[in-house]
């Protein structure tokens, strides 16, 4: 199982941790749900699924979700609420994970060229961490580079590696631009043909960065949108990650067949046939968030529906005028509504995926 390559079993992973869980994850073919998450209670949600499903799991902060995380109070434009709110978020889930009994990488989400100042802030941090503990805050960081010149885009990104190199931190990069809107990063009207990355891009970025570390991953653009949209209005083609695997393979004279370690982002309201093909070309990482945004909603929207009449006032409801009505609407209540439904979407996404039972 899993945890047979991995030297800390439960609880935030690091380093050679996540090297091999992603190398168990391309034998065994099935991939890792990573999980937006902009609070405890969508962190608990997450965590709650994976351990009743035995499955590992990834938890990751957007700049976007970062800055929710300290406060919407929090001023921002410096980065500072996003910096704050990673490394309070970053401190959370390394505390309570291990309750769980199951090895979390914790990871953040897309930064752009407008957001490195918020990567800078958490490598920072990293690095302090690194002088106390001999490992990063965080297990990785993604570098969304691909609306920049593609040279550019490969050689801040490889900047970038050689700093996280000697903490053996993890660092996930994209190249091809994923379609539709998430976070502020608006892709919505770009043309068709940025959406699928070409397989000499790919050698490209493996043999430039692999001089420098091990510890990276591929997004590869193979049609992919941010957001869910109607079925037929997505054209995603799985398939060219297997001419871009074939392609590495060939270029490098390596054994295996899968030497790159890709990764699926814009997954909600994709197709289970979709991720299977898709984890089968060596995909090990599955982005989730559209989703899970919507399934937390839907608990809390139906809990208010069905105790409508009780959460009107504090006191009085249809069982008698002098009737409190605390325990409707108790947060500890409501919100956790929002959990089990969110929770429930993670454990789809850990079934579809073939996480389920891996550990």
């Amino acid at each position: 199982m899993a945890q047979s390559v991995l030297k800390r079993k439960t609880g935030v992973i690091v380093g050679d941790d996540v090297l091999h869980l992603f190398n168990y994850a391309q034998e065994h073919k099935f991939a890792i749900p990573a999980i937006n998450v902009t609070s405890s209670s969508t962190v608990v949600a997450a965590l709650e699924a994976a351990r009743d499903k035995k499955a590992p799991i990834i938890l990751q902060m957007s700049q976007g979700g970062a800055a929710y995380f300290a406060g919407k109070g929090v001023k921002n434009g410096e980065q500072e609420a996003s910096i704050a709110g990673a490394i309070a978020g970053a401190h959370y889930i390394r505390s309570i994970a291990p309750s769980y009994g199951i090895p979390v990488v914790l990871h953040t989400d897309h930064c752009a060229k407008k957001l490195l100042p918020w990567l800078d802030g958490m490598m920072a941090e990293d690095e302090k961490y690194f002088e106390k503990h001999g490992e990063p805050l965080f297990s990785s960081h993604m570098i969304d580079l691909s609306e920049e010149e593609v040279e550019w885009n490969v050689q801040t990104t490889a900047r970038y590696l050689k700093r996280a190199a000697p903490m053996k931190q993890w660092l996930e990069m994209e190249i091809g631009i994923t379609g539709g809107e998430e976070d502020g990063v608006n892709n919505e009207d770009v043309d068709n043909n940025s959406l699928y990355t070409q397989p000499e891009d790919i050698y490209h970025i493996y043999s430039t960065l692999v001089k420098i570390s091990p510890y990276f991953s591929i997004a590869a653009g193979f049609g992919n949108v941010h957001g869910v949209y109607k079925p037929g209005n997505v054209k995603l083609h799985p398939e060219l990650l297997g001419k871009h695997q074939a392609y590495v393979k060939d270029k490098i004279g390596a054994k295996e067949d899968k030497p790159v370690f890709l990764v699926f982002h814009g997954g909600s309201g994709s197709s289970k046939e979709e991720y299977t093909k898709a984890i089968g070309y060596g995909v090990v990482k599955v982005n989730l968030d559209t989703d899970l945004q919507y399934a937390y909603l839907t608990g809390i929207r139906d809990y208010v529906l069905k105790k409508k009449d009780y959460i009107m006032a504090q006191v009085g409801n249809p069982d008698g005028e002098d009737k409190p009505n605390k325990k409707y609407f108790d947060p500890r209540v409501w919100v956790r509504e929002g959990e089990k439904t969110m929770s429930a979407r993670v454990a789809e996404g850990l079934e579809d995926f073939n996480t389920a039972g891996q550990l």
